[in-house]
């Protein structure tokens, strides 16, 4: 089962990803797509999926080490057993098929040393294959890199990078057709040879 979840809370840029997340399934790149206005939703409806995950794509907003939901942050503190979100995350773990890929297709989610940090952690937690961006994304998504669970990060935590530092980074290159690892945003899946 390969299933989306996007972030409706947004406006204009929610219709765009209602729009996305539909054409993605008219092209059969998706089985199950659904906006939601948390995390709790999100993680209610992943539940209710049958059968396992081979693939979940998330599309919303980010920022290094944080998927956004409106508001609210999924990131590293996400994983703390006393955590709101921590047992949504246990379910998700238990929903996915092995070898199961989590995609976040959001703004500099991996990006800098708090992405890279959340990336891996979140791989190993999961047990399953985490992929994310380095770059402001919109059509054109660069940076795209992948985590194995058990890998480490393979790419310069300055990828992507515009002002700050690695450990306090402040703002972040918008994607282009040269930049590392970019693909647009009509484009399904991630690289084989991206992953860590």
């Amino acid at each position: 089962m390969r299933v989306l979840v996007h972030d409706r809370t947004d406006g204009a840029l929610s219709f765009a990803w209602r729009s996305g997340a539909a054409l993605y399934r008219g092209l059969r790149r998706m089985d199950e797509t659904r906006g939601v206005a948390s995390w709790a939703e999100a993680f209610e409806w992943l539940a209710s999926i049958e059968g396992p995950i081979d693939e979940l794509q998330y599309w919303g907003h980010g920022k290094w080490g944080q998927v956004h939901v409106g508001d609210e942050i999924l990131g590293v503190r996400s994983l703390l057993r006393d955590h709101a979100h921590r047992p949504g995350l246990d379910l998700l773990k238990s929903k996915l098929a092995p070898g199961a890929l989590v995609w976040f297709r959001t703004c500099e989610t991996l990006g800098a040393a708090p992405g890279i940090a959340f990336g891996e952690r979140l791989a190993d937690f999961l047990g399953a294959r985490v992929a994310g961006h380095t770059y402001v994304i919109g059509f054109h998504q660069s940076g795209l890199h992948g985590l194995e669970p058990g890998a480490r990060a393979d790419w310069d935590p300055t990828e992507g990078l515009l002002e700050g530092t690695p450990e306090a980074p402040e703002r972040a290159k918008w994607s282009k057709p040269w930049a590392p690892h970019t693909i647009t945003c009509l484009q399904g899946h991630v690289p084989g040879a991206w992953f860590a």
